[in-house]
């Protein structure tokens, strides 16, 4: 099974929610179908307690018309990434600590965000802010400390690798109409950073 989000901040982004399950497996499909209409294999009649997860028909229509140019905006994406790859990937900022993204040999990076690693994470979010430069923290903390899926087996600690890229991670301005000048100008906020740090 595979799940998609067409949340609308996604490549493929619905203008509501959304999201797609894929399987080859007929049992788990016809599982799914049922879990998401109320438990349901026939209607009116609900063999266990289900969900509402029917995608409104608006936002297949929307995703229909929205998927013959994701190609092309993920190509424009990719182009993107490129230049911040060029543009940051020097001696300083390696010596800085901002690490970049990198695309393992055996995919392709689709960049729905460009992810950079700072352990001084807070200090560049502060400098992109000052210079009126959108960014973003995903998932600032990890799943083993979220009260919903707290476990006394675990803690703060158990998990350090999640805990330090829960505390370092910040995604720069990534989507597919984004110019050369304005990757830019980041580069440059995120280049004044990396100085300051060395100096």
């Amino acid at each position: 099974m595979s799940g998609f989000s067409f949340y609308p901040g996604k490549n493929l982004g619905a203008y509501g929610e959304g999201g797609a399950l894929v399987t080859n497996d007929t049992a788990l499909a016809a599982r799914a179908r049922s879990l998401r209409e109320h438990g349901s294999t026939q209607r009116y009649y609900h063999d266990e307690v289900g969900f509402n997860y029917r995608m409104e028909g608006i936002q297949g229509a929307i995703l229909r018309v929205k998927l013959r140019h994701l190609e092309r905006w993920t190509e424009a994406r990719r182009a993107n990434a490129a230049h911040y790859d060029r543009l940051l990937n020097d001696r300083l900022l390696k010596r800085s600590g901002v690490v970049t993204p990198r695309e393992m040999p055996y995919a392709r990076h689709v960049y729905c965000v460009y992810a950079v690693r700072t352990p001084q994470r807070d200090a560049l979010a502060g400098a992109l802010k000052a210079a009126d430069i959108q960014h973003g923290i995903h998932y600032p903390i990890p799943v083993h400390l979220q009260h919903a899926y707290r476990d006394s087996r675990y803690g703060e600690g158990d998990f350090p690798v999640a805990e330090r890229i829960a505390s370092e991670v910040l995604s720069l301005p990534m989507y597919p109409e984004l110019v050369l000048s304005q990757i830019e100008r980041v580069c440059e906020v995120v280049s004044r950073h990396a100085c300051a740090i060395n100096s």
